[in-house]
C-alpha cells in the first residue's frame, strides 16, 4: 500500500466526523465545507465533490444533518447543511472513540525508548 492510498483510506473512514465537526461550528454549503476542510487542516484534507456530496446526502438521510435552501442577497440559492441534535450526539460518540483510538495508536507506534 502506498502512502497516498493509506491517507485516502484514513480520510474515507473519517469523512463523516470531519463534516460533522465543521457543521458544529456553523451551517455551510457544500463547496464551503470542502474549502473549510482544506483550510482547517492546512491543506492535508482535500475532499472531492464525488466524496463529499454522497456523504452529505447519506448524513441527511440518517438524520445527522439537515439541509435547506438559502436565498443569498447577491447570487443563486445554495443548499446549506447544519448539524442536528442526533448529529451532535454522533459527533460526541465519534470524538470519544477517536480519542481512545489515537491514544492506543500513539502507545503502540511511539519509538521505543
Amino acid at each position: 500500500m502506498t502512502l497516498g492510498s493509506y491517507l485516502t483510506q484514513l480520510l474515507k473512514g473519517n469523512t463523516d466526523v470531519l463534516i460533522l465537526s465543521l457543521l458544529q461550528r456553523e451551517p455551510m454549503y457544500g463547496h464551503q465545507i470542502m474549502q473549510q476542510l482544506e483550510h482547517a487542516s492546512a491543506g492535508f484534507f482535500q475532499v472531492s465533490e464525488g466524496t463529499l456530496y454522497p456523504a452529505l446526502y447519506r448524513l441527511v438521510r440518517e438524520g445527522f444533518i439537515r439541509s435547506r435552501w438559502l436565498k443569498l442577497p447577491a447570487g443563486p440559492e445554495r443548499k446549506v447543511y447544519s448539524l442536528t441534535k442526533k448529529g451532535q450526539d454522533r459527533l460526541n460518540e465519534c470524538r470519544s472513540t477517536w480519542d481512545g483510538f489515537a491514544a492506543a495508536m500513539n502507545r503502540v507506534t511511539a519509538p521505543a525508548g
